[in-house]
C-alpha cells in the first residue's frame, strides 16, 4: 500500500482526498489542527485516516513524515520549508500547490542528494496555468516558431447566475489570501520595458478584457512575472505579464477599502464596538454623519457605487464587531466571509486565459488564445477546490506510481509532469480552448 500524508484540510481539499482514496492502492493520512474537518473529508472511508496534529508540534510533525511514502502539504506557505527538511531527512517525496519560496529553492541539491521530488505550484494558479504554457510554447518551438509575448489572467468568481452581490465576488478560498494578495506589488514586462506597480497603486493598474462568452472582467498584474521569462524558457519575449481577473468594480472598490485601512494587519482592541465606530475609529473620528464622512475621506461622492458596497457589507451600520480584538484585516476578512458566501446550490467558475503571439520564420505571426473555463458542482465541489486540489492528486499518483523521475526542487513546466497531468484533467473535464488567428505585419 502507498501511504499518503495530507497536511491541512483546507477549503479545497476534499476533490485532493477523494481522488486518492479511489486509487485501490493507497492509503491517505490527512493531517490537521482541527480534526474535525479531517474526519469530514474521510468521511467513514476504510483505507483514510483523519489525525489532529499542531505543526508546531515537530516531533509529532517528523512522526507522520516518518510513516509516509509522499507527503502534500496544504497548510499555509510559510509551513512549506520545514516540512520539505523532514522530507528530504526521511527521504520523502513532497508535493504542494504553493508558489516556490527562495527558503525553498535553497532546499533543491539537498533534495537531489536524497533522491526525492518536491513538486511545488501543482494547483490551479500556479498550476495549470504553468503547464497550459509550457504545453503551447514547446508546440511553437517545435514547429520552429518563437513567442514574442505571453500574458496570462486567472480568477475564480461566481458563475453568472451566482453573482448576486456588489462585489461580484464569493469566496471559494481563505479570504484572508484574497484580501492579502491585494497588498503584493507586482512587476512585469510591457513591449520590452519593464513595468513595477507599488503595492499602493496595484488597484489604479487594470484593464479590461473581453472572456468570449462571459463578456467584460477587469484584470490587473500578480506579483512579479518577470522570473517567467526564465521558468518558461522564453528570454526572447517583449512580453510577459500574469494577473488576475475580478468582476468589473473590483479594483476601484479595493483601492478605497486599502486607503481606509481596512487590511491593516496591526492586531487592536475593538471590544464593544460597532462597525459604524470602527470606521469611525479608521477615519480619525470625524464628526459628520457617517456616510458624508466616508465621502469626504475616501474623495467620492456619497451615491457611488463603492460606498453603496461598503454599506451593503454592513460597514455604516451599528451591528457590533466579530471580533473583541484582532486586525482590521481580520474584522474585513470575517465580515467579508460572511456576506460573500455561496448559497446552497451555487457554483462557482474558474477562468484562466492565456494569449501569445508567436513569431516563424518568414515574418508570420500567429496569435494563440488558449481559455479554460470551468465551473462548480452544483451541491458538490467547487471549482477552486477541483483545480487546485486534481492537479496535486494527479501529480501525486504519477509519483508514486514512478512515473515522474525527477529529483530535487520542480514546478510542472517539464514534459514529463505536464503531459499527463493535463490528459488526466480532460478526463475530469477541466480542459482549454484553443484558438490562433494570424496576424498581419
Amino acid at each position: 500500500m502507498n501511504k499518503v500524508l495530507i497536511l491541512g484540510a483546507g477549503l479545497v481539499a476534499r476533490p485532493l482526498v477523494r481522488y486518492l482514496l479511489d486509487q485501490p492502492d493507497t492509503e491517505v493520512e490527512v493531517a490537521s489542527r482541527t480534526v474535525s474537518k479531517a474526519v469530514k473529508l474521510i468521511d467513514n472511508h476504510p483505507r483514510g485516516k483523519a489525525q489532529e496534529l499542531n505543526l508546531k508540534n515537530e516531533e509529532g510533525l517528523k512522526e507522520e513524515i516518518a510513516k509516509a511514502d509522499t507527503v502534500i502539504s496544504m497548510v499555509p506557505y510559510a509551513f512549506h520549508p520545514k516540512v520539505a527538511e523532514y522530507c528530504i531527512a526521511y527521504g520523502k517525496n513532497m508535493v504542494t500547490t504553493s508558489y516556490v519560496s527562495e527558503d525553498m529553492k535553497k532546499l533543491n541539491e539537498e533534495a537531489k542528494r536524497a533522491g526525492i521530488l518536491i513538486l511545488n505550484e501543482i494547483g490551479l494558479d500556479p498550476g495549470i496555468d504553468h503547464m497550459e504554457a509550457m504545453r503551447i510554447i514547446h508546440e511553437v518551438e517545435e514547429k520552429g516558431g518563437t513567442i514574442e509575448s505571453f500574458t496570462s489572467f486567472c480568477g475564480g468568481l461566481p458563475a453568472p447566475e451566482a453573482n448576486t452581490n456588489p462585489f461580484g465576488y464569493k469566496f471559494s478560498w481563505s479570504p484572508i489570501g484574497v484580501l492579502l494578495a491585494g497588498k503584493n506589488s507586482a512587476q512585469y514586462l510591457k513591449d520590452d520595458q519593464e513595468v513595477l506597480i507599488p503595492a499602493e497603486n496595484l488597484f489604479d493598474n487594470y484593464s479590461v478584457i473581453k472572456i468570449e462568452g462571459l463578456g467584460d472582467f477587469e484584470a490587473y498584474p500578480n506579483r512579479n512575472s518577470l522570473p517567467y521569462i526564465e521558468t518558461y524558457g522564453i528570454p526572447q519575449t517583449q512580453t510577459m505579464l500574469r494577473g488576475t481577473l475580478r468582476n468589473l468594480g473590483w479594483c476601484r472598490t479595493m483601492k478605497k477599502m486599502i486607503e481606509l485601512g481596512l487590511l491593516d494587519d496591526e492586531e487592536k482592541d475593538w471590544k464593544g464596538l460597532s462597525y459604524q465606530e470602527f470606521l469611525r475609529y479608521l477615519m480619525k473620528n470625524p464628526p459628520e454623519d457617517i456616510k458624508k464622512a466616508l465621502s469626504s475621506y475616501l474623495g467620492i461622492e456619497e451615491s457611488s457605487d463603492i460606498i453603496e458596497r461598503l454599506e451593503w457589507l454592513g460597514l455604516l451600520s451599528d451591528d457590533p464587531l466579530p471580533l473583541e480584538r484582532g486586525s482590521a484585516l481580520d474584522i474585513i476578512a470575517a465580515r467579508m466571509q460572511e456576506k460573500l458566501q455561496y448559497e446552497k446550490g451555487e457554483r462557482d467558475m474558474i477562468i484562466l486565459q492565456h494569449t501569445f503571439v508567436a513569431s516563424y520564420e518568414g515574418k508570420k505571426k500567429e496569435k494563440i488564445t488558449s481559455t479554460l473555463i470551468d465551473f462548480g458542482i452544483p451541491e458538490g465541489d467547487t471549482s477552486m477546490a477541483r483545480t487546485v486540489g486534481l492537479p496535486a492528486a494527479i501529480g501525486t499518483r504519477l509519483i508514486l506510481e514512478g512515473k515522474i523521475k525527477a529529483t530535487g526542487v520542480h514546478i510542472p513546466v517539464i514534459p514529463g509532469i505536464y503531459e499527463p497531468i493535463l490528459q488526466e484533467l480532460k478526463g475530469q473535464e477541466i480542459a482549454f480552448k484553443e484558438t490562433s488567428e494570424e496576424l498581419s505585419d
